[in-house]
């Protein structure tokens, strides 16, 4: 009798996977809220990360359309100093990886 074939194995370094995962760009959310006009956000936006009226105005509408909006994306550290702008303009934001 032969003996069982055995199936290869493969071993997983953990630190091998946190550096995959550091690559994976964040982003910047902003969501709805019932406190800011919808004029002060887009002007938030244009100022915070200089975008033109028209790209600013149509992240404002799918904030207040769909409830949020991806308005930056980069690095962890680039996105958490997006956030902290984004808070001290008293703008509901969060960060996620996409």
């Amino acid at each position: 009798m032969s003996a069982p074939l055995s199936s290869p194995t493969t071993q997983v370094d953990p630190d091998l996977d946190e550096d995959v995962a550091g690559d994976t760009p964040w982003q910047a959310v902003v969501w709805n809220d019932p406190v800011n006009l919808m004029s002060y956000v887009t002007y938030v936006l244009q100022k915070v990360f200089g975008y033109p009226e028209p790209k600013a105005t149509a992240l404002m509408l799918d904030v207040h359309h769909k409830g949020k909006a991806a308005v930056s994306a980069g690095d962890k550290d680039k996105i958490e100093t997006d956030v902290a702008k984004l808070h001290a303009a008293g703008l509901w934001a969060t960060m996620q990886r996409t």
